[in-house]
């Protein structure tokens, strides 16, 4: 094998090259790959964070969605108790208004009663003094008379 000038021309046009390319083209072609990893890296650990978000919203929203429940729970029992109250409150209502009226009620039905002894009195004292009329047969005067007839009929 023979080492020619065409052989060396072309070992240093291939170290040219070789120094070319490790100069001018390599450099920019990694600083491209580099960017684009660090892109590619970015973006996965940009996904992890918004799978780790995700989960963490869905842990939030499991934990409002309880929060709501036990304060829809609350309030239910809330409104039940204060529905209680207001019947407690209107049975009380109605029992003192019933008592009020009983007492009205028995307070006229005395004032009836005492009314109608008085009228009783009077209608006894107009037949006693209508008797003593027909034993005596004779007018009695109910003027001279009236201390006696009210005595009697006080104590009726």
């Amino acid at each position: 094998m023979n080492i020619n000038l065409t052989l060396i021309g072309q070992s240093i046009s291939f170290i040219f090259f070789v120094w070319f390319c490790l100069k001018f083209i390599w450099p920019p072609i990694i600083n491209a790959l580099e960017r684009r990893k660090k892109t590619i890296a970015d973006g996965l650990a940009a996904g992890e964070k918004g799978h780790h978000e995700l989960e963490l919203a869905k842990q939030r929203f499991v934990e409002m969605v309880k929060e709501a429940k036990a304060k829809a729970v609350d309030i239910i029992n809330q409104a039940q108790k204060r529905h209680d109250e207001i019947v407690d409150e209107a049975k009380d209502d109605a029992r003192t208004e019933g008592n009020r009226i009983l007492a009205a009620a028995r307070a006229e039905i005395d004032q009836e009663r005492q009314q109608v002894r008085e009228e009783l009195r009077q209608q006894v004292t107009l037949l006693a003094v209508a008797g003593a009329e027909q034993i005596l047969m004779r007018e009695v005067d109910q003027n001279v008379h009236k201390e006696v007839l009210d005595k009697i009929s006080a104590d009726l």
